[in-house]
């Protein structure tokens, strides 16, 4: 009789040393000109992830790597874009939980099926969200914040970098949780959904760390709380939303890229390798911890799994909150 675990393996060591052959037809394959299409404008978690991988991806594959801020109807438009791109590696898309998994609940038109129009290329990061005030907020912590908004519903604002961003999402995961009810403003963008927050013009916003986490070591922004189950090393004295009495709050933002639906195979394995290899050196994985971002390093099917997973999850929040598109 078989051992079926020695075959689960054999099965896997064939696929991988198919694809590990088949990668000089790979490499040879891939263009000279890679478009890594960003669906936000610059200065957001997307962006400055897309650019921390675009330059390591550049030099293994011999290519040129071009970031290309597409932003616009919380990353609808860029992710569009992409999903009509010929599978051939000139255009990847750097895709997230709102793109991925919020989407297609909000649109009712989009453009794009995250799970048919694309294929999962690598997962590349978890990125906790940090809640933060300006730094000439009165409000000092997170309870006051809660405080405020039941004293006042309606009466503090928050942003984000779109409807249905995952700053959007999240900020409204949060409302859910405590009960309370704070006004949206949306942005074309992370990067001034925050800079609003930092000028006083709006109350709060509840985004990714690398797009805040400057802004606090500098003291232009308060930090309140964060999404994650634990505290982050790079902001070890801001208590999680769970420590701060919602038991079983997560919400962190995920991050990865995608290709055109139909890509092959072994065009995928090698850009996986090359993506996941990126990830452990040295000086990326610094940067992403600087910024709050923890690697995530694995399979084409398990990052599949991921957004497959996450679009019923996001679906109920946005069904109880009533979000629309704009």
């Amino acid at each position: 009789m078989s051992d079926p675990v020695f075959g689960t393996h054999r099965r896997t060591f064939i696929t991988v040393a198919l694809a590990s052959a088949a990668w000089p037809w790979a490499q040879a394959q891939m263009p000279k000109t890679i478009r890594l299409i960003v669906p936000f404008p610059p200065g957001g978690s997307t962006d400055i992830l897309a650019r921390a991988i675009a330059p390591k991806l550049a030099l293994a594959l011999g290519a040129t790597v071009v970031v290309d801020n597409r932003g616009g109807a919380g990353g609808s438009i860029g992710a569009g874009e992409a999903a009509k791109a010929a599978p051939d590696g000139s255009v990847l898309l750097m895709g997230h939980i709102g793109t991925l998994a919020v989407n297609p609940s909000i649109y009712p038109r989009l453009s794009y099926d995250p799970v048919k129009s694309f294929t999962p290329v690598a997962w590349v990061a978890r990125v906790p969200n940090v809640l933060v005030v300006g730094a000439d907020s009165p409000i000092q912590n997170f309870k006051q914040l809660i405080d405020a908004a039941r004293a006042r519903p309606g009466g503090l604002t928050h942003s984000s970098g779109g409807n249905g961003s995952a700053a959007h999402i999240t900020f409204e995961y949060l409302k859910q949780k405590t009960k309370t009810f704070m006004l949206h403003i949306p942005y074309r963008g992370t990067g001034p959904s925050v800079v609003d927050v930092i000028g006083g013009r709006v109350d709060a916003t509840f985004t990714g760390s690398p797009a805040v986490i400057p802004h606090i070591k500098d003291g232009r922004l308060r930090a309140l709380a964060v999404s994650s189950p634990q505290r982050l090393p790079s902001l070890p004295d801001v208590p999680t939303v769970a420590e701060s009495g919602y038991t079983g709050f997560e919400a962190d933002q995920w991050y990865g890229i995608v290709a055109p639906a139909g890509m092959s195979p072994a065009l995928v394995s090698l850009l996986n390798t090359e993506i996941n290899k990126a990830l452990a050196l040295p000086d990326v994985a610094q940067q992403l911890a600087t910024e709050g971002a923890t690697p995530t390093p694995t399979t084409p099917k398990a990052f599949g799994e991921l957004i497959v997973r996450e679009i019923p999850r996001w679906a109920e929040v946005v069904r109880i909150s009533n979000m629309k598109a704009p």
